[in-house]
C-alpha cells in the first residue's frame, strides 16, 4: 500500500493553482505578442490574433488538465477501496 507524502495536500493545491496561473499567463503572453506584432507591422488585426492565440492556449491548458484528471480517476476506478461505493451506485440505478 503506497503512503501519501507528508505534504501531499500542499502539492495537490499548488498543482491546481498552477492551472489558474497558466491560464492568465497564456492570455497575457498572447496579448503581449499581439501588441508587439501590431507595433512592428502596424496592422490592428494582429493584436486580435495574439489575443486569440492566448485564449486558445488557455483553453488548451484546461483541456490538458481535464485529461490528466480523467486519467487519474480512471486509475482509481478499479481500486479495492472504492468497490463498496460502486456496488451502492449499481444498486441505486436498479431502483429506477
Amino acid at each position: 500500500m503506497s503512503e501519501k507524502p507528508k505534504y501531499g495536500k500542499i502539492v495537490e493545491g499548488a498543482e491546481q493553482l498552477s492551472l489558474g496561473i497558466s491560464m492568465v499567463v497564456a492570455v497575457l503572453i498572447g496579448v503581449g505578442l499581439g501588441l508587439w506584432m501590431k507595433s512592428m507591422f502596424g496592422k490592428e488585426w494582429l493584436l486580435w490574433l495574439g489575443v486569440f492565440w492566448g485564449v486558445s492556449a488557455a483553453i488548451l491548458n484546461v483541456y490538458k488538465a481535464y485529461k490528466k484528471q480523467v486519467k487519474s480517476l480512471d486509475e482509481l476506478k478499479d481500486d479495492v477501496r472504492y468497490k463498496k461505493y460502486q456496488k451502492q451506485d449499481d444498486d441505486d440505478e436498479d431502483e429506477y
